[in-house]
């Protein structure tokens, strides 16, 4: 006990000797790091002190008199006249030149030039308060301090927004409507806007976003016909309708963990109920946990339905005739049932006491106008009530970049909706771009007339700011790359464009990160990103030009049914189709979705049909028979008997051998019959009679003599047949019939 104490006692006392040593080291090494920290410091002062001494540091003034001076001297040089000079002029130059040489930054020469317009005072101040500022600043160059200076404005900036938020002020609010194919969505709103886009759009079916602003006096025209509804107590300025081809407004648009949209309008048929796009919209609504409300349009599609547009629609229900009335119920129950399935109470608007809790429902119907005023009336009181907050005014800026369009006369513009802040003519933008950010100047801000949608081509007015929730489409030099999609930010000043830049790369970083790469696959090039799962959301690239079909030929080496290019609302070029037809590219070009999708899917199934077709005489399928002895009714040439399928699937075709007779080759299986029918295949535990007719060139087998009744015949397969299986007819395969594969395998030794 005594030798353990004293052993405890010592390793005690050799952990605190060591303790104390590192303690010293650590002072020791802070002492050294501050002398280096001093002399860095002294000797930048002594560097400052020089460079005034020897008059290079300038003012701004002073500088652009020198610049001036040189050129002047420059020009008479050329001119041939002898200018008597100093000898330090030329020599200054290339210091100057130096000097720029030693700012090693991402910005291009012309921001540099741009971000050197600050006063060279400034800059002094700058240095010796960043000499005198914390340890962990010093050791970084001037380009680093400024970034985190701009960095840290940036942040202050968007603190100081986010606290003055003004609660009595509200902006409009964006408001999204989502739904099924073929449910009403588009019109809805032409009811609303008293316009008619879905007629010019393909197949009346909505292929791209749209953004409307609502004032607000079609707010207060519309909701004119509701009961209790005060248009005194309107707080907000408008509505911002965004109308989606389904769902890409909430997958692609994640402006820093939020989405878009503040508030949603569900379209549901009632005479269909919840259908496939109803519920992904439904799942990312909640995913989101964005307040949504229930619109049951095609209410006059109900037998016997009387329309009564200027009236509120709790009065036009109960005009309507008993089995309506009815039919109403009943409808809307069931779908009440299909909300509760998905894990959400459902009631009508007039019931509903709870709307936290409880999603109202609008009967509506586009076609008549019915509860079209009660529907708005509904989210101009939701909006105001439970969304004050989230609506209240506030100057950080919150876009989102929605398409990318060409417009003859303008260039390449983009379409963005303007959530918070403002935007104005001449700010320093930075949008996502398909090679990295794309910095540029807004040149125009051009807005629809109330009411008109931005994708319809229409007179747009020219303003020099715009306020928020707007649809706006932005004029500017070199947008042709922007990817849609991610937010847009703009730069108050020079030094914040490097921050702004890698805050969107990481974005896109971030977002492209959700997309995974196949080794086969088809072709798809999109301008916009977004939850590839639509195949191609909303649309492609304008055209396709020889690189892109180049670039899908290269499938052909590797599996040539993706050697495929899906073109959606796409020009394919002439040349273009011609080249792809020579190299055996395909090329699918649809206006609608839907279609190409159908296309697709057909050539998929012909492609694997005519390969089924030309591999079946080349894939054995794995089967297992044991002999029923008492059933044996020719023994040879054709060898005709009863057996019952042991595992596997027996085809017509089949080659057969017997593994404990060295393999011995018995014929090929030419028909099978089951209770006298004949059956092209026979499965697992069948009892069936088959007729195996010799190989050509082999001599006949014979029952009794080459094989016995307790032998097991199995299928004859090899490398080039499990190939086949797997390639062709994997979905006719089981998990057991891969099982007996391996097992065959070993026993005919296949690598």
């Amino acid at each position: 006990m005594k030798e353990e104490e004293e052993s405890v006692k010592r390793e005690e006392e050799e952990r605190i000797r060591k303790m104390e040593e590192m303690e010293t080291q650590r002072l020791e090494q802070e002492r050294v790091d501050q002398e280096k920290r001093e002399k860095r410091k002294q000797k930048e002062k002594e560097r400052k002190e020089r460079l005034k001494k020897e008059g290079k540091l300038l003012t701004k003034s002073q500088k652009e008199a020198r610049a001036r001076a040189e050129t002047t001297l420059r020009m008479l040089q050329a001119q041939g006249v002898e200018v008597p000079c100093k000898d330090s002029m030329p020599k200054k130059k290339p210091v100057y030149g130096d000097k720029r040489k030693k700012k090693p930054t991402a910005q291009t020469d012309e921001e540099k030039e741009k971000g050197g317009g600050k006063d060279s005072e400034e800059e002094e101040e700058e240095e010796e308060d960043s000499s005198d500022s914390s340890e962990e600043e010093d050791g970084r160059t001037k380009e680093e301090l400024l970034y985190d200076r701009a960095k840290k404005r940036i942040e202050k900036r968007r603190a100081e927004n986010m606290r003055n938020v003004d609660l009595e002020r509200l902006r409009s609010p964006v408001v999204c409507v989502l739904g099924h194919v073929d449910t009403g969505k588009t019109k809805i709103l032409d009811k609303l806007r008293h316009t008619n886009v879905q007629d010019g759009e393909a197949g009346g079916i909505t292929q791209q976003i749209g953004a409307t602003n609502v004032p607000l006096e079609t707010i207060v025209e519309q909701t004119r016909m509701v009961k209790n509804f005060d248009k005194d107590t309107i707080k907000i300025p408008g509505m911002l309708i965004i109308d989606t081809p389904g769902h890409e407004s909430f997958s692609n648009l994640r402006n820093r963990g939020s989405s878009l949209c503040d508030i949603a309008i569900l379209v549901v048929d009632i005479m269909h109920g919840l259908e496939p796009q109803t519920l992904e919209s439904i799942n990312l609504l909640k995913e989101k946990k964005c307040p949504f409300i229930v619109a049951l349009n095609k209410v006059d599609r109900l037998y016997d339905w009387k329309k009564s547009p200027e009236t509120d629609v709790v009065a036009t229900l109960k005009k309507q005739k008993k089995n309506t009335k009815d039919e109403f119920d009943e409808r809307t129950k069931s779908i009440v049932l299909e909300f509760a399935e998905q894990g959400l109470n459902a009631a009508l608007f007039h019931e509903n006491k709870d709307p936290r809790t409880f999603v109202s429902m609008v009967p509506t119907s586009a076609h008549s106008g019915d509860g079209m005023g009660n529907l708005i009336g509904l989210l101009v009181e939701l909006t105001q009530t439970m969304l004050a907050r989230r609506l209240a005014h506030c100057d950080e800026l919150r876009a989102q970049v929605m398409e990318v369009k060409a417009l003859p006369g303008m260039g390449t513009t983009i379409d963005v909706i303007l959530i918070n802040g403002t935007l104005r003519e001449g700010e320093t933008i930075i949008v996502p771009g398909v090679d990295g950010p794309i910095i540029t100047q807004i040149r125009g801000l051009l807005l629809p007339p109330p009411l008109k949608e931005l994708r319809v081509k229409n007179q747009y007015e020219k303003h020099k700011e715009v306020n928020t929730a707007q649809g706006v489409k932005i004029l500017g030099k070199d947008l042709e790359k922007t990817l849609a999609g991610l937010p847009l930010l703009v730069a108050h000043s020079e030094d914040e464009i490097p921050v702004l830049r890698d805050e969107l790369v990481r974005e896109l970083k971030q977002t492209l990160s959700s997309f995974k790469l196949e080794e086969k696959g088809v072709y798809v090039q999109a301008s916009t990103l977004g939850s590839l799962e639509a195949l191609l959301e909303k649309h492609t690239k304008m055209f396709f030009v020889s690189k892109d079909v180049m670039k899908a030929s290269a499938m052909l080496e590797h599996d040539p049914q993706y050697a495929v290019i899906l073109a959606f609302d796409v020009k394919v070029e002439r040349d273009s189709q011609e080249m792809a037809d020579s190299l055996g590219v395909r090329v699918f070009a649809a206006e609608i979705i839907y279609h190409l999708f159908d296309s697709f899917t057909k050539y998929r199934e012909d492609y694997k049909k005519a390969k089924q077709d030309e591999f079946k005489n080349i894939a054995v399928f794995p089967v297992k028979l044991r002999i029923l002895p008492a059933f044996i009714f020719n023994s040879r040439d054709p060898i005709v008997m009863g057996v019952v399928v042991e595992a596997g699937v027996l085809h017509q075709g089949t080659p057969l051998c017997v593994p404990s007779k060295a393999f011995v080759d018995i014929g090929i299986v030419t028909s099978i019959e089951m209770n006298h029918k004949t059956v092209e295949s026979a499965k697992k535990g069948q009892e069936i009679c088959v007729k195996i007719e010799p190989i050509p060139g082999d001599s006949p087998k014979m029952f009794g003599r080459h094989f016995e009744a307790t032998d097991f015949l199995v299928s004859k397969i090899n490398r080039a047949s499990i190939d086949a299986l797997k390639s062709w007819f994997r979905d006719e395969m089981q998990k057991s019939d891969w099982q007996l594969i391996m097992e065959l395998k070993n026993t005919f030794e296949i690598i």
